[in-house]
């Protein structure tokens, strides 16, 4: 079979740089395979490298912009294999694929299972999560990115010993971060996933960490942050995960492969049947 059928995996997952490299592995003679990856995503070392096929970095535009590109490139096949929490895009796939009525499949990584003596919470946005936090003298290691971290701000409770934070974040905004004063009050590492289980424990030990803030991100390229805090017997508090996009998900790489060896079967039967 000649190639002339295209899929679009959006990436900057972990997740998305394997599916890429097995779905080239096992289809690359006759499939045209793009990985897009968001523009903040690549230019801070995920993952543009070593991913094989075409990979293509920036926005798209919204829906209508995405749709744009799914009908120039003519893409048969869209995988959403983004982040958990990268609602925006998951929304625009959506859309842009019901427009050009392109065949899409959510990579849906599971989140991370509680066992026995964690000590988790689970809560619905930042000012949750905030509030909910043991203020006094804490030192809490914060791992949302820097969207939103005014909560944290807002509700110190006046008068209190300041908890002190360690915020992880892929690169340094500009400003600095509304957490009292940096040096003082919060300090910035600089890091991006997948982090090692020993990196994350001398962390926690260093900085005498005794809270973790984390999103319910699922996957194992940040998963030893939950387990060092497993480890270290400290509470950790989960930003819930935003609702899901309706339409079909599958949660492992090896059920997206088949569903697509399916797909790329039936077309070449199909070809193969014309001549």
């Amino acid at each position: 079979m000649a190639m002339t059928q295209t899929l679009l995996i959006l990436g900057g997952t972990t997740e998305a740089g394997e599916l890429a490299r097995r779905v080239t592995s096992a289809h690359g003679e006759v499939l045209r395979v793009i990985t897009s990856l968001a523009g903040r995503v690549e230019t801070t070392g995920v993952r543009g490298i070593g991913i094989p096929g075409e990979v293509r970095i920036g926005g798209f535009g919204g829906p209508q912009g995405l749709g744009d590109y799914l009908q120039q490139q003519e893409v048969d096949w869209l995988i959403d294999a983004t982040h958990p929490f990268a609602a925006t895009i998951s929304r625009n796939a959506r859309l842009a694929c019901k427009m050009q009525n392109v065949e899409r499949i959510v990579l849906d990584r599971p989140p991370w299972r509680k066992q026995p003596g964690d000590q988790w919470v689970e809560l619905p946005d930042m000012t949750a999560v905030a509030e909910s936090l043991p203020w006094v003298e804490r030192r809490v290691f914060l791992t949302l990115g820097a969207g939103g971290l005014e909560a944290f701000a807002r509700q110190r409770p006046p008068g209190q010993p300041k908890s002190w934070f360690l915020v992880r974040l892929i690169s340094r905004p500009e400003g600095g971060l509304p957490l009292g004063t940096e040096g003082k009050d919060y300090e910035v590492v600089l890091g991006c996933g997948p982090f090692s289980l020993d990196e994350e424990r001398a962390l926690i030990k260093r900085y005498r960490i005794n809270v973790l803030v984390a999103k319910m991100s699922g996957g194992t390229a940040t998963e030893a942050k939950i387990i060092a805090a497993r480890e270290a017997r400290i509470p950790v508090l989960f930003l819930s995960r935003p609702p899901p996009e309706p339409g079909p998900r599958l949660e492992r790489i090896e059920d997206i492969l088949a569903w697509l060896y399916m797909r790329v079967k039936q077309l070449d039967e199909t070809a193969a049947g014309r001549r």
